[in-house]
């Protein structure tokens, strides 16, 4: 799984012109499953994301989290975060995964976050969505389930 966070003032997502999501001060978390992830994964990024430091507190720096600050977060599916660029210029998205597994993994995401305590709100799984945002900084972060397994090194 890969998810891309932006820091927001305020997000929506709509569609055919009707608004399924809208959040104020939080983030705007886009979500991409790949063939392979399980619910493992979805609950460790559900984890990392809600206690990512990413607000800026009383000391001018970066040390508070979605919960701390009372923000909320807007969950989009979005399957084109799994595309292969590395041949040709049409990207292939054959390593996403199918619906049927990813739609439940998006899910399980939004509801980690949710027992972290996190207000969430969600796109519509599959649709073709507008998204409205106000990036704040900007602060935008990618993680990558991957990267959670792996040690880190120094």
């Amino acid at each position: 799984m890969r998810i891309v966070i932006q820091r927001v003032s305020r997000a929506s997502v709509s569609v055919a012109d009707e608004t399924v999501g809208e959040i104020g001060r939080g983030a705007l978390i886009l979500v991409g499953v790949a063939e392979g992830d399980g619910e493992s994964r979805a609950d460790a990024l559900a984890s990392k994301a809600a206690g990512l430091r990413i607000f800026t507190g009383a000391g001018g720096k970066p040390d508070l989290g979605l919960a701390e600050i009372g923000g909320a977060a807007l969950v989009v599916s979005q399957f084109t975060l799994q595309a292969d660029v590395r041949k040709g210029r049409r990207p292939s998205f054959t390593g996403a995964a199918a619906p049927e597994i990813a739609e439940p993994l998006v899910e399980r995401f939004a509801s980690g976050l949710e027992a972290e305590g996190i207000a969430v709100q969600r796109g519509r799984f599959g649709a073709y969505m507008e998204v409205d945002l106000v990036n704040d900084g900007p602060f935008t972060i990618v993680i990558d389930s991957a990267d959670l397994e792996r040690p880190r090194k120094g």
